[in-house]
């Protein structure tokens, strides 16, 4: 067994200064149970293995007998039903071990899953703000399943190989000590090719990964700018520009391809090396042409069967091993694109207490922003710098300044979407300061973001448990009666994609009654009558007023007709308070 525990220490890939390795570990250790339990039927189905082989062996032995008239016919039953019940037993543990493997790789890749959309969407304090756009997407959607050949061949095939070559040894030792010692000897041959994978496959498998990102984003970034590219005559340099793209990752899943291929070809070669020296032996003792002090000279035909059946077997599990090797440096290059996503952000010097959740209702917060700093990546000058605000529980607050002065900023900070760079956000409740937690705040910002299906499915986001009456009587409390009667199907008539099918408007009115059947003591309203019409926004200052009672009141507005709300009004300038 001493040279099955040096592929395996070659293989262990829990070395601490490699974090992917280490961040696999971890992975892997939610489907543990499954994942070992599938590794011990695999290795178990090698004893079915040993059985037909056996079988096989002892059928050839007796059916030479019975051509000479040495036996009966019958005596081939036994024989027979003994490779029967191999075989059915290799088929039910194989069955078996993949299904354990296929409910471990699930485990994981749901736990992850998790893991990710609460890392990029939490239930409390700041949401990410340093990651791309579609990053969440793509690793749900695609980067998870990169680890599934990893996590049903890798992880389970260490086990398998352990027990499983270790059966068929056993069973090699028993028939022939020489032949058992000859593919053991050819065992730690394996390492040296699973190194040489190692060296350019997890590295090719990055890029081939970092390229489909890329692609994936720049045509994304194309497809939403499209009538823009038309407009500027553009839109041929973007289609060369994809395409040339498109070339670089079909060029990289080659250099991938060549990779596995190649490794593939030496593993084969090694097996089938070994067959070799083990049949050429096998012929020359059974035709007594060998004839070498300590060599074993005498072997009958059926354990020389039975040996040649069992080599392939005994590098079966290494053979998966190996293939399952190129699955780790995929699921390798995968875990560094999916650790942008999953890494925590570092704890910021807040509070030691846990955030208050208030009930829906509940008394308004005062908002503190203490000496707010806020650095975007790859800019040189802060968002805001070391802005100060201090605002009473049901009072209303209006920042003011130019584009790009820090409003939408200091807003995102103040409701804990965002966090800062230096200095703390916090909310006092019931005269306890806790860190700013989006949990009790409502947004309405321009545009109001909305989902694609019906105007009822929409508001519900708010408020799940509402009736439809309680829909309506919202709308109406905010003076926005004819809205569902001006929509062709009322609560059911069926939105697009941002809305589509609404105007500005309607979808402005919409926000604001998701607002109020949300509930939450403070309210941040950023830019809410941008790009609408005059009468549209009368419409919505007049809700305003009714949608601030009571409430704690943060508005970002251009508009001199939205500053009456404010009980005080700040100017933003370059980020800082003027």
């Amino acid at each position: 067994m001493s040279g099955t525990s040096v592929l395996l220490e070659e293989l262990a890939a829990d070395r601490a200064d490699d974090p992917a390795a280490a961040r696999l570990k971890d992975w892997a250790a939610i489907g543990r149970p499954e994942l070992r339990r599938a590794g011990i039927l695999r290795g178990a189905a090698q004893s079915g293995t040993v059985l037909w082989a056996g079988g096989l062996a002892w059928g050839a032995q007796r059916g030479l007998s019975a051509l000479h008239g040495e036996l009966p016919v019958a005596a081939l039953a036994l024989p027979v039903l003994l490779t029967a019940a191999g075989v059915a037993l290799r088929s039910v543990l194989l069955a078996a071990g993949d299904t354990a493997a296929a409910r471990g790789a699930r485990d994981v890749r749901e736990a992850l899953r998790r893991r990710i959309i609460e890392t990029a969407l939490p239930v409390s304090g700041p949401a990410r703000t340093d990651l791309e756009e579609a990053a969440p997407a793509r690793a749900v959607d695609g980067e998870v399943d990169q680890l599934t050949d990893w996590l049903t061949g890798y992880v389970p095939a260490r086990t398998t190989m352990l027990l499983g070559s270790g059966l068929v040894l056993a069973a090699l030792a028993c028939r022939s000590w020489f032949v058992a010692l000859l593919v053991l000897a050819a065992t730690p041959l394996l390492p040296v090719n699973l190194k040489v994978i190692g060296l350019g496959a997890q590295g090719a498998v990055h890029a081939q990964l970092t390229g489909i990102r890329t692609h994936q984003a720049r045509l994304l970034d194309h497809l939403r700018g499209l009538p823009t590219l038309v407009g500027l005559g553009a839109h041929d340099e973007a289609a060369r520009v994809l395409e040339r793209d498109d070339r670089e990752v079909a060029r990289r899943t080659e250099k991938v391809l060549r990779i596995a291929f190649l490794s593939t070809a030496w593993v084969e070669l090694l097996i089938t090396g070994t067959l070799a020296v083990v049949a050429t032996y096998c012929g020359l003792v059974l035709l007594d042409y060998l004839h070498v002090p300590g060599v074993p000279d005498r072997m009958d035909l059926s354990a020389a069967l039975f040996v040649l059946v069992l080599v392939p077997a005994y590098f079966a599990p290494a053979r998966d091993l190996a293939a399952g090797y190129h699955a780790r440096a995929q699921a390798a290059a995968a875990s560094e694109l999916l650790g942008t996503v999953l890494d925590a952000r570092a704890e910021r010097d807040l509070p030691s207490v846990a955030p208050l959740r208030p009930a829906r209702g509940s008394a308004p917060p005062e908002v503190r922003l203490a000496a707010v700093t806020v650095r975007h990546p790859g800019r040189v000058a802060p968002a805001l710098d070391r802005i100060s605000v201090r605002l009473a529980p049901a009072r209303c607050l209006a920042v003011t300044g130019p584009s790009g002065a820090g409003k939408s900023t200091l807003l995102a900070v103040a409701a804990g979407l965002s966090a800062p760079s230096e200095g703390h956000a916090l909310h006092v409740l019931d005269g306890r300061a806790v860190p700013a937690d989006p949990g009790r705040v409502s947004w309405v910002g321009q545009p109001a973001h909305l989902l694609p299906g019906t105007l009822r499915e929409n508001l519900l986001l708010a408020r799940p448990t509402a009736s439809d009456d309680d829909l309506l009587d919202a709308a109406a409390s905010l003076g926005f009666e004819d809205l569902m009667t001006a929509l062709p199907q009322g609560l059911d008539t069926p939105l697009g994609e941002r809305g589509t099918g609404l105007s500005s408007g309607q979808s402005q009115q919409l926000a604001l009654v998701r607002a109020l059947l949300r509930g939450a003591p403070l309210l941040c309203l950023d830019e809410p009558t941008a790009h609408l019409d005059p009468a549209a926004e009368q419409r919505v200052l007049s809700a305003l007023r009714t949608l601030a009672r009571d409430r704690t009141v943060l508005l970002a507005t251009h508009s001199p007709a939205l500053l009456p709300l404010a009980d005080e009004v700040i100017t933003l300038h370059h980020g800082r308070v003027r």
